[in-house]
């Protein structure tokens, strides 16, 4: 069974940085495409970023130059650094772990909260 745990959400004053980090396992992390996705109250989950299993990463627009996605394959911990945050970017965080077969697995959340 895949699991996922985030940490490393809290509270932030704009202008500062949060670190997250997700833990997975009972998955072959290597092979999996690592994402991180986020939900303000009243907004649909949106897709933040992703990193392939060969390093290659992407990144919505409104984070692109403030988020870095990262991951440990020795520690099967994959991780957003969110720098320059902004009140806007302030939501529940989910990281997901996307198998070879298309099967996602999606961790219980951390919440980020901005305060202006």
């Amino acid at each position: 069974q895949v699991q996922l745990v985030e940490s490393g959400g809290g509270l932030v004053q704009a202008g500062g940085s949060l670190r997250l980090s997700c833990a997975v396992s009972g998955t072959i992390f290597s092979l999996n495409r690592l994402e991180w996705h986020r939900q303000a109250p009243g907004k649909q989950r949106e897709w933040v970023a992703h990193m392939t299993f060969d390093g290659t990463t992407n990144y919505a627009d409104s984070v692109k130059g403030r988020f870095t996605i990262s991951r440990d394959n020795a520690k099967n911990t994959v991780f957003l650094q969110m720098d320059s945050l902004k009140p806007e970017d302030a939501a529940v965080y989910y990281c997901a772990s996307r198998a070879p077969t298309g099967v996602r697995s999606w961790g219980q959340g951390t919440q980020v909260i901005v305060s202006s």
